[in-house]
C-alpha cells in the first residue's frame, strides 16, 4: 500500500500528468489540498476527468490529520493531490517526512509550479532569490519579513518573486494592487528607499493558465492595472541581463 504525492499543475483538471491520472484512477482514496493554490476549475470538474470522489483535505486536516491520512495509507493506496508541484509548500514535505518515519511506501509526481511558470516573465531562473509571501496585513500588522527578503535580494543583483495571500474558503485573494500598497506601508514605516512609485515592478496573474496575464512597469502604473481574476504574483526584478531587459520590454 502506498501515499502517492501527486502534483496537479496550476489550471484545470487536464494538468495533471498521465502518470499521475493513472495512479489516481487506483487508488482507495483521494485527498485535494485546497487551501495553497487555485485551480481554475471546480472539484467537480476534478471528479468528473478523474472518475474518483474527492475529499477536501483543508489546513487543519493536511497539517494535524496528516498521522490519519499516512495510517490510511498503510493499508490502502491513498493519492494527495498537490495543486502546482508537490513540495512548493512546507506542509507537503512534512507528510512526506512522516510518512518515511513510519515505514509506509511513498511515491511523489511532480508536475508545474509557480516556481518555473514565472520563466514566461523572461527573467532567468537562476537569478531569482529568497521567495517571499506577502500575508494580508490584518493578520500581520507588523509585517516586515517581504521587505526584509526584497532588501537582501536587491543586495545581491537577485530577483524577487512575492507569493501573495490567499484564503479559499472566504474567497479573498490578494492582488497586485494590494501586494505593492502593503510593500509602500512598509516603506513608509522603514524610510530605508527601497520601494518608490517609479521602480520596475512586474505582476502576474493565473500563471499556467491560458488566460495568464504579464505586466510590467512601474509601481505607479501597476497600482492602477486590472488584473482580473486569482491568483496573482509580484516580481521585483535585481540586476538584469540586457535580454531580460528586452523580454520585460514585451510586457510593457
Amino acid at each position: 500500500m502506498t501515499l502517492y504525492l501527486i502534483g496537479i499543475g496550476l489550471a484545470d483538471e487536464k494538468d495533471i500528468s498521465v502518470k499521475g491520472l493513472e495512479i489516481v484512477k487506483k487508488c482507495d482514496r483521494v485527498y485535494l489540498e485546497s487551501y495553497t493554490s487555485l485551480l481554475q476549475c471546480s472539484v467537480s470538474d476534478l471528479e468528473e476527468f478523474y472518475g474518483k470522489k474527492i475529499i477536501i483535505a483543508d489546513r487543519e486536516m493536511s497539517e494535524q490529520g496528516d498521522e490519519k491520512i499516512i495510517a490510511e495509507a498503510a493499508e490502502k493506496d491513498v493519492a494527495f493531490l498537490i495543486i502546482g508541484d508537490v513540495f512548493s509548500a512546507t506542509t507537503h514535505v512534512q507528510l512526506f517526512k512522516l510518512a518515511k518515519e513510519n515505514n509506509v511506501k511513498v511515491e511523489v509526481v511532480n508536475n508545474a509550479s509557480v516556481l518555473t511558470a514565472v520563466g514566461v516573465v523572461g527573467l532567468e531562473l537562476y537569478k531569482y532569490g529568497k521567495v517571499t509571501s506577502i500575508p494580508f496585513i490584518e493578520d500581520h500588522p507588523k509585517l516586515e519579513t517581504p521587505y526584509n527578503v526584497y532588501h537582501e535580494n536587491l543586495s545581491l543583483g537577485l530577483h524577487t518573486l512575492f507569493l501573495l495571500d490567499l484564503k479559499p474558503f472566504e474567497e479573498k485573494f490578494m492582488a497586485v494592487n494590494s501586494a505593492l500598497e502593503i510593500l509602500e506601508g512598509i516603506e513608509a514605516q522603514k524610510k530605508e528607499g527601497l520601494i518608490s512609485e517609479e521602480m520596475l515592478v512586474v505582476g502576474c496573474a493565473r500563471l499556467g493558465c491560458d488566460d495568464f496575464i504579464v505586466k510590467a512597469g512601474s509601481l505607479k502604473e501597476l497600482k492602477k492595472f486590472d488584473f482580473g481574476g486569482p491568483l496573482h504574483c509580484l516580481i521585483i526584478p535585481g540586476k538584469m541581463h540586457f535580454i531580460e531587459e528586452e523580454m520585460l520590454e514585451l510586457w510593457k
